[in-house]
């Protein structure tokens, strides 16, 4: 161990196949949630548990971590451009 250095693993390139896979239960995890009609992953109770524990065994922390708020972060967007859209169709 370095000065700055700690304990924690280094991380590990994650592979082609890897990532795909990661990103097919991030998919199926998020296709439950729409059936359940929860936008915000982790609010959705017990309802959609086994695909969220698929997800989360599938892909790394900081990966859930980000698709989970651009889950959030695209919704709201569509939200803002159907009122501008609605605005500058009404003017």
């Amino acid at each position: 161990m370095g000065w700055f250095g700690s304990n924690a693993p280094e991380p590990t390139a994650v592979s082609r196949e890897g990532r795909q896979h990661c990103w097919d239960r991030r998919d199926a995890y998020f296709a439950c949630l729409d059936n359940a009609h929860v936008l915000k992953p982790g609010d959705e109770g017990k309802a959609c548990a086994t695909e969220k524990a698929a997800y989360e065994k599938n892909c790394a922390k900081s990966w859930i971590e980000y698709f989970n708020k651009r889950r959030v972060l695209a919704e709201q967007q569509k939200g803002v451009l159907q009122q501008m859209k609605n605005q500058s169709s009404s003017s």
